[in-house]
């Protein structure tokens, strides 16, 4: 399966896109794109490319993309992530993989006007790049094969309606959401189900190789700053449940739905509107992930990561 990973690394997009890139994925990552959310969009690009230098990924196209949402301003997690967006562990300031000379929503609309086979787009930050290819280009729709992402929910984790890479932009989303497209949509009420604890920190340091080290490092960085902030008992992993999922389909469990963003509330800003018991007038447009097997997720976290050695 051909992906493009459209990210903000962040702890668990790095996650995400190591458990893409590990011996047990049958993902071929067709490019990394980046875009504004839980920092600049500059400082999400670096992150990414030192995630591919822990990884190996070398080789893979990775493009810099929207700098901002389509109409409101930057908003962004520094709170959460750290300054860095990927505060933790201790990586070389200049990393070996450089950045490609074209803008993320141009590489997104070339590889899918391009492509020989369906693409399935695999966002896990704010939807900027993947709303601005499908205004620029429509015609790209008929080449995705689906959009897997993570954000929303049935609640919120920015406000306390929206989560925040809904939240950060909206009227991207709004246009994702009603392009069409087939979609799988990894929402807060799964996502904060998926705790990473001490104890997976102490279990990743019985593996030995570097990228469970640079894991082990991420998460007790961001346990804690979860404990901090929400009280919750571990770090949710959001994002690597959209790979996960890519991975083995068994894990999670899905409703078929109807899901809208609202752009214009004062209080509902940025929520995902999941008409649930089908008492709206609208088609079902995303499968909304609604349970999982936890004990598959980690067995898949761990062996994803062991695959490394």
């Amino acid at each position: 399966m051909r992906v493009i990973l459209d990210c903000d690394p962040g702890h668990d997009d790095a996650i995400a896109i190591i458990l893409a890139a590990s011996k047990i994925s049958p993902l071929e990552i067709v490019g990394i794109t980046t875009v504004s959310g839980n920092v600049s969009v500059e400082k999400n690009t670096l992150n990414a490319l030192k995630i591919c230098d822990v990884v190996g990924l070398t080789d893979v196209p990775v493009a810099q993309g929207m700098p901002r949402p389509m109409y409101r301003e930057v908003k962004s997690a520094e709170a959460i992530h750290g300054e860095t967006g990927l505060d933790g562990p201790d990586l070389p300031e200049n990393p070996h993989t450089k950045q490609i000379d074209q803008h993320a929503v141009d590489f997104i609309i070339e590889q899918l006007t391009h492509t020989t086979e369906p693409i399935t787009l695999v966002p896990t930050g704010p939807l900027t790049n993947i709303g601005m290819a499908l205004v620029k280009e429509p015609a790209i729709k008929k080449n995705i094969k689906e959009i897997v992402l993570m954000g929303g929910g049935t609640y919120g984790n920015w406000t306390p309606a929206a989560e925040f890479n809904i939240y950060v932009d909206p009227e991207a989303a709004k246009t994702v959401f009603n392009s069409g497209v087939p979609i799988k949509m990894f929402g807060l009420n799964v996502t904060h189900t998926v705790l990473a604890t001490d104890e997976t920190v102490n279990d990743l340091k019985q593996i030995d190789n570097p990228v469970a080290a640079f894991v082990s490092e991420l998460l007790a960085f961001f346990i804690q700053s979860y404990k901090d902030h929400f009280d919750f008992p571990g770090g949710a992993v959001h994002d690597a449940c959209t790979v996960a999922h890519l991975i083995d389909p068994s894990i999670f469990t899905f409703e078929h739905v109807h899901v809208d963003v609202e752009t214009k509330g004062d209080l509902t800003y940025g929520m995902t509107i999941i008409d649930r018991l089908g008492v709206g007038e609208n088609e079902p447009n995303v499968h909304f992930a609604s349970g999982l097997d936890h004990e598959k997720f980690w067995s898949l976290f761990r062996n994803a990561i062991a695959s490394y050695s």
